[in-house]
């Protein structure tokens, strides 16, 4: 069966919580990825992570319909609970499930997140977002209830609105985002943006 975007970052989702476990190394990571990325059916996206524990070859098969809460982004298995770049990059886009509580942190480093073409895991979720010499930078959709109440110091921890974002207020049972943390020498942004699509979630 031929491996869809949604199947590689599950798949991605699971080495980087390997690599936060300290089951694998950062260059494993890197070397895996690669595999995962270039994998064009599932059963090419086994064999990276066939030796990591609690792992069945059942994890990487496209996930049942589940019956989802009224807004049809909430419901379906977490992804990563963590982003991190040491002196380096962290992209996180497209079709993956946000955990309910996710840590990001970005030390002489940048992490991007782009929510609006993700699902929710549940209702409320918390980002813990920690910019130290670094920057992160999160996009969320106009149509779900957002949180700023981090700190900067000697920094910035901030919201904004762009491209044209809906005042609107979000429809009922929305998403709720909560984003706190820390942005020393550095700066956490969160931006609304307009959902990609608008009409539909992608993936």
């Amino acid at each position: 069966m031929r491996a869809s975007d949604a199947d590689r970052e599950r798949v991605a989702q699971i080495l980087h919580n390997a690599l936060a476990e300290g089951r694998i190394t950062v260059q494993e990571l890197e070397e895996r990825l690669d595999t995962v990325y270039a994998a064009k059916t599932l059963a090419e996206l086994e064999p990276p992570v066939a030796d990591l524990p609690g792992v069945s070859p059942a994890a990487v098969q496209p996930a049942a319909p589940r019956a989802l809460t009224p807004d049809n982004r909430i419901g379906g298995v977490p992804g990563s609970k963590t982003s991190v770049a040491v002196m380096s990059g962290v992209t996180r886009k497209g079709p993956w499930t946000v955990p309910p509580d996710h840590t990001s942190v970005a030390f002489w480093g940048g992490v991007e997140m782009d929510l609006r073409s993700a699902r929710f895991s549940e209702r409320h979720t918390t980002i813990t977002a920690v910019a130290i010499m670094g920057g992160i930078d999160i996009v969320v959709p106009d149509d779900i209830i957002v949180e700023v109440t981090g700190v900067g110091f000697m920094g910035a921890f901030e919201s904004q609105d762009r491209g044209g974002a809906s005042t609107e207020p979000p429809p009922p049972g929305a998403p709720v985002v909560k984003v706190t943390g820390l942005a020393f020498w550095g700066a956490v942004t969160v931006v609304r943006k307009p959902r990609k699509g608008q009409g539909q979630i992608e993936g």
